[in-house]
């Protein structure tokens, strides 16, 4: 049968674990969720209302440091742990989880200097939680959230700010549906003029999350007391208010021990003729059980639902461990698996860029269909057969003798120096593709979440597939150029027999003198062809546009065809083929290198290890224990 005590200790263990990994004040919004869904309560009062002294009295210890003004400046997550009997009083902060302080006086002592360590030694606060955790024999399990007390009015040192910051960060707290509210108020002063009362019943309408307590009772005027408080008469909450009588300034300053205070407290309402009556229901003993009893009626209302997101936390977190990956092996063979599997991910991401599975494969379609026929046109074809280039290239093809009736060498330098402009888009394509698998190799390698792991073997896949693009480019280039080149080393024959055909009708219209010589007797002679004139120089220059244009056709179709085979087959079929061969003669030590991981991402994987272990231990206690009903 589960125990008051096994379900808030179930509870505390796991809000503790929560602490420790982070998982409130800052840690990740999926997992900080489960400390909401965790009921604790929430102390909230005036400055000095005897917050503070209330606490203690719980504890039992001294333990919270003391002052004028605004002694609480951060919020103080206080868990209770009930030990066995035979245990020693501890406490432990969860900046400091490994050590232990048995000395509570430097309990008070670190709360102040962590407070100064995050505000400073100003009076200014910080939303910031200091996380202490207390075991003893003498305490019934809680979680208490001493808060920064209210204030209407900024001192000296403060920003005007202050007063609605705290307000803020207080009923942050309050406001959560699962947080238990321990409304402190000072028994000598009017309750309708308290602040944790009002801020209560701002967020709590109902009073049904809402504890009362009144302190100082000891010191209101005589002839007075607070039994109408007491009693729900002057406010009505749904829960019983607890009157506390908190130890003196002159007990304090004497060091008065608690279990002595305790038993003062216990004989002031035994023997008050005032409150006697309700002696039963009266002191911080009385109170600190009356706060776990109904802690554990909330948290058995509260199982299903916190079941439910422990289950739903455990799902995220091994589906974020696999996406993390799981701890690497520290046998060499298994290493070297390791590493060509991580190689293979990023190959199959790389493939998939390129076949269209991903974006950026397009864009080297995009060099073929839009970049290469624009470089084609821009080429300066109309400078080169100029009429001017022409004469003059003509002509000093000639040399000392003209030509008698094609300007064969004319045109074939004419050609040839056409022909050189196209290696200047063939050898641009080859490098627009290579810039294209570069940006893809990188996008790869980013978007291959195994890899990010491992920045060391990142950085030398990188390397190496960038080697290789280079040798495809190499190899690109020299294909391209040699296309062009073939283009030169050989002139299509075929358009070129066509032209002193034409040359021929052009000085003969009429057609075959012998078919009817009359009639060609008594024809006009034709025009004499002028050899050395504009339009002679013209038409060489158009023939030799016509002859470039056919060209440009043929490498507008078999660049791209190069470029694929030598640059984009290859990238797919043989990008890590080198790197694959030098990875095979590595070492044990060179291979755990390349696996040496990022830090960040280690301690980010022991972290969710951890809360992964956490949740399944949380889940396994509340499966095993059998709940009272």
């Amino acid at each position: 049968m589960a125990t008051m005590e096994s379900l808030i200790g179930l509870v505390n263990r796991i809000q503790r674990a929560c602490t420790s990994l982070g998982d409130y004040g800052g840690g990740d919004e999926a997992f900080s969720s489960l400390w909401d869904a965790l009921p604790s309560v929430a102390v909230v009062g005036g400055q000095s209302s005897g917050k503070s002294s209330v606490l203690e009295s719980i504890v039992g210890r001294d333990f919270l440091p003391r002052g004028s003004g605004i002694v609480t400046r951060r919020p103080l997550v206080l868990q209770l742990q009930q030990t066995e009997d035979a245990k020693q009083e501890y406490a432990e902060f969860g900046h400091l989880p490994q050590r232990r302080f048995t000395d509570f006086s430097l309990v008070r002592r670190e709360i102040q200097d962590e407070t100064d360590r995050v505000t400073g030694k100003s009076k200014m606060i910080s939303p910031v939680p200091i996380h202490l955790s207390i075991y003893s024999p003498k305490v019934v399990n809680l979680t208490l959230i001493d808060l920064p007390g209210l204030t209407k009015v900024a001192v000296e040192g403060q920003q005007e700010s202050i007063v609605q910051d705290i307000e803020n960060m207080v009923r942050s707290y309050v406001e959560k549906p699962n947080s238990i509210i321990l409304a402190i108020s000072p028994a000598n002063q009017d309750i309708a003029t308290s602040d944790a009362i009002k801020l209560a019943r701002e967020v709590d309408p109902s009073g049904e999350r809402t504890f009362g307590v009144l302190t100082k009772l000891d010191l209101m005027d005589k002839g007075t007391n607070a039994v109408d408080v007491l009693e729900g008469r002057s406010y009505r909450l749904q829960h019983p208010w607890v009157g506390v009588v908190n130890r003196s300034q002159a007990d304090i300053n004497k060091n008065v021990d608690m279990i002595l205070a305790r038993r003062k407290e216990r004989e002031y309402f035994a023997t008050s003729p005032d409150y006697g009556h309700l002696s039963s229901r009266m002191g911080s003993e009385y109170l600190a059980k009356l706060l776990s009893k109904h802690l554990e009626s909330v948290i058995r209302a509260r199982i299903p639902s916190i079941t439910s997101l422990i289950n739903k936390s455990i799902d995220e977190l091994d589906a974020e461990l696999d996406h993390l990956g799981r701890p690497v092996a520290v046998d060499a063979g298994a290493q070297l698996y390791t590493i060509l599997e991580l190689c293979r991910a990023f190959d199959r991401i790389f493939k998939e860029h390129l076949d269209g599975g991903r974006p950026g494969g397009d864009r080297v379609y995009g060099v073929f269909d839009n970049q290469l026929p624009a470089a084609l046109r821009k080429l300066p074809f109309d400078r080169h057969l100029s009429l001017q280039n022409v004469k003059k290239i003509v002509s000093e093809a000639d040399g000392y003798q003209p030509h008698l009736i094609a300007p064969e060498q004319g045109y074939r330098r004419l050609i040839e120096g056409s022909l050189n402009y196209f290696r200047g888009p063939a050898e641009a394509s080859v490098d627009a593709v290579h810039f294209v698998l570069k940006e893809l190799v990188r996008k790869s390698i980013g978007e291959c979440q195994e890899l990010k792991r491992f920045p060391s073997l990142q950085s030398a896949i990188a390397g190496a597939s960038n080697e290789a693009l280079e040798r495809f480019r190499e190899e690109g280039k020299k294909t391209v150029i040699r296309l062009v080149d073939m283009e030169s080393s050989y002139l299509t024959v075929e358009f070129f027999r066509r032209l002193p055909q034409e040359i021929e009708k052009v000085g003969n219209p009429g057609g075959n003198p012998k078919e009817n010589p009359r009639e060609n007797s008594a024809a006009a002679p034709p025009p004499p062809i002028d050899r050395y004139g504009d339009g002679h120089f013209r038409r060489i220059g158009s023939n030799v546009s016509s002859y470039v244009h056919m060209v440009s056709e043929t490498l507008r179709n078999s660049i791209p065809k190069a470029v694929v085979y030598c640059q984009v087959k290859e990238a797919k079929q043989n990008l890590l083929n080198h790197f694959y061969i030098l990875i095979g003669k590595k070492e044990g030590k060179q291979l755990a290198e390349l696996l040496d991981e990022d830090p960040a991402l280690m301690e980010k994987r022991l972290q969710y290890a951890k809360r992964l272990e956490l949740y399944k231990k949380a889940r396994d206690e509340i499966d095993s224990v059998s709940w009272v009903r």
